[in-house]
């Protein structure tokens, strides 16, 4: 059994840290504010800095909302390169900049550190039941040591290449997903705003070529106005500003990611920061003047 240090306990990363205790594992927990007395009463060790946490773990996992975020954890004071022990593994399962991401890796490299860049999907929900999809990027050798804890917190983990892969991967996910959401949400409005049920247009569809998980989850939200949030729309925002920035930085042009970015910025300008990523569909029915369902 490892011991493994967890930095940041939030709404992924407290379940995600409790599959691994489930597993048998030793951990040694810092976040901002307390860690959770669950985690506690199942046997994590609360730490009062990033820094003591790492000196305790043959794994380091950070798991914070952004670029950031993981900057300060790894760099900042009583940060994680401060107690790191040489010969660790760290490994980053945030959702984060693809280019940040290969600096922070050489960095810890120099310390005699190996890195992970980990991303995830599959939300909260993912989290909890350990069926995240995980996307690594880093050395064979590394990935094959931490294998084992990911696979206790997610079901499809993939070594997809060198530092900076896992993330540019969750990048390209994120974008998938958003354009599906403006996909689904553009074909309900239209078949409810033509007279047709939205129920049993998305039944009917999830029969055919354009089934999609986006269509049986968040399709049903669209229809049941359920935007309490799985992902938050701020957090997707998050992610596509990330694909924006590396795409101008590569020279590559994304209309339609712009265009689906254009579209949560307008849910969060009506305080929909909070919602769900699939009450996107709101910003599509304020243009057409008409709610799915009407």
């Amino acid at each position: 059994m490892a011991n493994i240090a967890f930095v940041g306990l939030g709404i992924m990363g407290t379940p995600m840290a409790a599959n691994l205790i489930k597993g048998g594992h030793t951990l040694y927990t810092y976040t901002l504010g307390n860690t959770p007395a669950d985690l506690v009463s199942a046997g994590a060790t609360s730490c009062a800095s990033a820094a003591e946490a790492a000196s305790q773990g043959d794994v380091v996992i950070v798991m914070v909302p952004d670029t950031p975020d993981v900057e300060k954890a790894l760099f900042g004071k009583d940060g994680v390169a401060s107690g790191v022990r040489k010969g660790a593994i760290v490994v980053d399962m945030s959702s984060i900049s693809p280019v940040a991401t290969k600096d922070f890796a050489k960095r810890i490299n120099e310390l005699g550190c190996e890195y992970l860049d980990a991303p995830v999907s599959g939300g909260e929900v993912g989290a909890k039941a350990a069926s995240l999809t995980i996307m690594v990027g880093g050395k064979q050798e590394a990935f094959d040591t931490v294998k084992p804890l990911f696979d206790l917190m997610g079901k499809n983990v993939t070594l997809v290449g060198g530092n900076g892969d896992g993330q540019i991967t969750k990048v390209a996910n994120q974008i998938i997903v958003a354009l599906n959401i403006a996909a689904v949400g553009e074909a309900l409005l239209l078949a409810s705003k033509a007279g047709a049920d939205a129920a049993k247009v998305r039944q009917a569809l999830m029969g055919g070529f354009a089934n999609s998980r986006v269509l049986e989850v968040h399709g049903e939200r669209m229809i049941n106005r359920t935007f309490e949030p799985g992902f938050r729309i701020a957090l997707h925002q998050k992610d596509l500003n990330l694909a924006l920035s590396t795409a101008r930085q590569l020279g590559v042009s994304l209309p339609s990611t712009a265009v689906s970015q254009e579209l949560f910025n307008s849910c969060a300008a009506h305080e929909g920061s909070g919602w769900d990523h699939s009450a996107m569909v709101r910003a599509l029915e304020k243009a057409a003047n008409f709610e799915i369902g009407q």
